[in-house]
């Protein structure tokens, strides 16, 4: 297993990165100023991209893992990698997902913990809506951990 970090033709992954946030627009707001990482375990398993939000925050703006790869340690692993390469330069990592009883236990595993929330910001910023196990997603929550 190996972590590369994609420094050019990052919309070679916009299949894996419409997993985690499913409007393309979207994505491109972040994904030329980010750093993108990509996990290599034979073959590209998972996919995650950080930007310097100031302050001394690092954002996770988009991390997803191929289905048949979900619940195997891959975006886990992934975030421990960047928990050990950005932790002498930044303060906190945090994250903004939908309330999902998908994604919040997840990132409570990997010792994040609820920040604060963005009311109505998938409602107000995405042209349909969005659902993530029958429920729809509305406000962004934000959780932090310290690095």
């Amino acid at each position: 297993m190996k972590i590369i970090e994609v420094k050019e033709n990052k919309k070679q992954y916009l299949d894996l990165l419409l997993l985690a946030d499913e409007q393309e627009n979207m994505i491109d707001r972040y994904l030329d100023k980010g750093k993108m990482y990509v996990l290599d375990d034979n073959g590209i398993k998972c996919e995650c991209i950080v930007t310097d939000e100031g302050s001394d925050v690092l954002e996770i703006k988009n991390i997803a893992t191929v289905p048949d790869y979900q619940g195997k340690g891959y975006a886990k692993s992934l975030i421990d990698f960047i928990v050990e390469k950005y932790r002498e330069q930044y303060a906190i990592l945090q994250v903004g997902t939908g309330d999902s009883p998908l994604t919040i236990p997840f990132y409570e595993k990997c010792g994040f913990v609820r920040s604060h929330i963005i009311p109505n910001f998938f409602t107000d910023n995405y042209d349909h809506p969005i659902y993530e196990d029958g429920v729809q997603l509305v406000d962004m929550v934000y959780l932090q951990r310290p690095l």
